[in-house]
């Protein structure tokens, strides 16, 4: 059962109760990842494991994400800004226990690459917060698999 989340602003990513951060490298130009994030919306099926389908909402203003195994959501973008921001928040989802979920992408250059930080920030019902934080090594090793396979698909 689909259930509304509380709209939080992009500034829930440094005050959530539950805030996982994840970095890593690539060697693709923050512009190529930032555009991958942005402006490819459907391409994330193809490098994020677990993701069936996004296809972009209200010209590019919302995404409707669909996930392996049922998981659905409904987000707004709440920055976009070219090429070192891109978040987004979660309005409605079936996923158990959520109250709030934003997902900041950060990117900045690192040699000649970009560095690539993913941060989850939620917050939800005790028992979904004891589950998020278990599953911090297996939500870090998917977001890793994810930059190699991005970067591997932008410079393809």
């Amino acid at each position: 059962m689909a259930h509304r989340l509380r709209p939080e602003g992009h500034d829930f990513v440094g005050t959530a109760p539950v805030r996982l951060v994840f970095a890593a490298e690539v060697s693709a130009s923050p512009e190529q990842v930032f555009r991958a994030l942005a402006e490819d919306v459907s391409g994330w099926a193809q490098w994020f494991p677990g993701v069936r389908s996004i296809q972009p909402l209200d010209g590019g203003a919302g995404r409707d994400v669909r996930l392996l195994g049922g998981g659905r959501f409904r987000e707004t973008v709440l920055v976009a800004k070219e090429p070192d921001l891109y978040a987004y928040r979660v309005d409605v989802t079936n996923a158990p226990g959520v109250r709030a979920l934003v997902e900041e992408w950060r990117l900045a250059p690192a040699g000649t690459g970009t560095r690539v930080q993913w941060t989850f920030a939620a917050d939800g019902t005790r028992a979904f917060r004891a589950v998020l934080r278990p599953a911090r090594p297996g939500l870090g090793r998917s977001f890793r698999g994810a930059v190699t396979r991005l970067d591997r698909r932008l410079a393809a």
